[in-house]
């Protein structure tokens, strides 16, 4: 399994990068989790957008899905101009209908997951966790049979994320702020928060992303590090990780 990073800002993107968006690949089969904004002008640069074979969304908030439209607009351009019928499975909650209905469009299809039950997309099995977000957020925890990657979206700190990131491979968090403060109101955690959690749950190496646009990113490491003896790094565009 390989996981490489699209898009890793919070809120919008900086110039020339994206919010949150991450790209899956196992046997040829390409899973996109999250597609935020400027996810499709940054995707291209490592894959052809209409060769994705599912789209997965953790949430409807705009930094995770502005970019579905043009996504939408790519598949139906390339379709009319190969003369295909090409159609993209977009995997979404169901507690926002309204959103949840903007998946579906010429060429891409919403399908509902239930965050209850376990799902099976291509090589992928994906359980999900509720996240503490001021809507409905599934953070994932995917896996080829052998390797697990857990993905907290967006969330505020609390133990049950423990449990649920247990043994990860490789765990990604948000880290939207730094230590000292309170990202409890908004849904998201601090550098220190992300490291109590990797140690916590015993990942072997800790990710920060869907990071803030203040302050200095090298301090969210040291405040990660602080808490978890583990490899700790900062997300960038092309960030890859790789089962061995």
């Amino acid at each position: 399994m390989k996981m490489t990073v699209i898009g890793y800002w919070g809120a919008y993107p900086a110039t020339e990068s994206a919010t949150s968006c991450y790209l899956y690949e196992q046997d040829g089969f390409r899973l996109l989790v999250d597609c935020g904004s400027g996810c499709l002008s940054r995707l291209q640069k490592f894959m052809d957008p209409t060769s994705l074979d599912a789209v997965l969304i953790s949430h409807y908030h705009n930094d995770h899905v502005a970019d579905i439209g043009v996504l939408q607009y790519a598949w139906l351009v390339q379709n009319t101009l190969k003369s295909t019928e090409k159609k993209l499975p977009i995997y979404g909650h169901p507690y926002d209908t309204g959103k949840f209905e903007t998946l579906n469009h010429q060429y891409t299809e919403g399908v509902p997951y239930d965050p209850s039950r376990t799902l099976e997309v291509g090589p992928f099995t994906i359980n999900f966790h509720k996240s503490n977000h001021p809507v409905p957020c599934y953070g994932t925890r995917i896996t080829n049979g052998a390797s697990q990657i857990v993905y907290t979206a967006d969330t505020s700190f609390s133990k049950s994320w423990i449990s649920f990131a247990h043994g990860a491979d490789l765990l990604i968090t948000d880290t939207n702020f730094y230590k000292g403060m309170d990202g409890t109101d908004p849904g998201h955690m601090t550098s220190e928060e992300a490291g109590k959690l990797a140690s916590g749950a015993r990942a072997k190496e800790l990710l920060l992303s869907h990071l803030p646009h203040f302050g200095e990113h090298r301090q969210l490491l040291k405040e990660a590090s602080e808490r978890y003896a583990g490899p700790v790094s900062l997300a960038h565009e092309g960030w890859t990780w790789s089962s061995h």
